[in-house]
């Protein structure tokens, strides 16, 4: 896996773990969302054993990678598990991370791997872009957890730019159509202190994502790191972070720059 991968996943957990354990009520609301903390500390413990199973070679089903189907498929699997607790679940979260990297370490499903083999919820992937999706998906309900329980997430400069391998493979799942209808433009999206990708659409369809800008893009959207993953993960919207001074744009067309978050829909 790339280098601050493992320690990320193995960090964040911990820190989601710490969140929980502290945690006086799981059955507090968590903003903007249905479920409680203890749901959501459930879901979460669920799927990270889901990601352990899958990079050990398991096949596992979880919804064909839509919003909709995962979301159907997460209420499905919480219906199945009736675990609220804050002290299991955070023991869950920490060791089926753990368990994820031991497989990593032991070349569990290692040819499969290489060969982005692996089933998962969005589709194929390797193992480095797995990882970056167990990362990114702890980052963006830990930022959830957080927020309910009044304390400070674990979303950092450092971790962002290890969501990026998921990110990018995860984008033409996940296109609004009626977002990007008529839209023929190129974007090049750049994190601050490092990290970048680029995107381009023609008559609304998504038709070039790649880990390189375009080298003339229509807009170049320079972003702080926290504020591009909450606004990727639809916890933030485009404006409050262009109005906190998180985000700037530039190119022929800088005006798309609030547009982009749209065209996606977060799964």
């Amino acid at each position: 896996m790339p280098e601050g991968l493992a320690d990320a996943i193995r960090g964040t957990a911990e820190e989601i773990g710490a969140l929980l354990r502290g945690a006086g009520d799981t059955g507090a609301p968590v903003p903007g969302s249905q479920w409680t903390v203890g749901e959501a500390a459930a879901h979460l413990a669920q799927a990270n054993e889901l990601m352990a199973d899958i990079v050990a070679g398991h096949e596992r089903d979880h919804g064909d990678g839509t919003p909709q189907s995962l979301a159907a498929a997460n209420e499905r699997a919480l219906a199945a598990f009736d675990e609220r607790a804050a002290g299991p679940l955070a023991a869950m979260i920490v060791e089926q991370a753990e368990a994820f990297l031991i497989a990593v370490d032991r070349g569990a499903a290692q040819e499969r791997a290489a060969q982005g083999a692996l089933n998962t919820p969005m589709g194929p992937m390797d193992g480095a872009v797995l990882g970056s999706y167990l990362l990114t998906h702890m980052l963006g309900h830990g930022y959830d957890l957080a927020r309910a329980l009044h304390r400070p997430h674990m979303i950092d400069r450092a971790r962002v730019p290890l969501t990026l391998p998921f990110l990018i493979t995860a984008l033409p799942r996940v296109v609004n159509p009626a977002a990007t209808a008529g839209l023929t433009a190129g974007y090049a999206i750049r994190l601050r202190g490092g990290g970048a990708f680029g995107a381009g659409f023609t008559d609304g369809a998504l038709t070039a994502v790649s880990p390189q800008p375009p080298s003339r893009p229509d807009c170049t959207i320079l972003t702080e790191p926290v504020a591009f993953l909450l606004m990727a993960l639809g916890r933030r919207g485009p404006w409050g972070a262009m109005a906190r001074g998180g985000v700037f744009a530039w190119g022929r067309k800088p005006w798309l720059a609030p547009r982009f978050p749209t065209l996606f829909t977060a799964p």
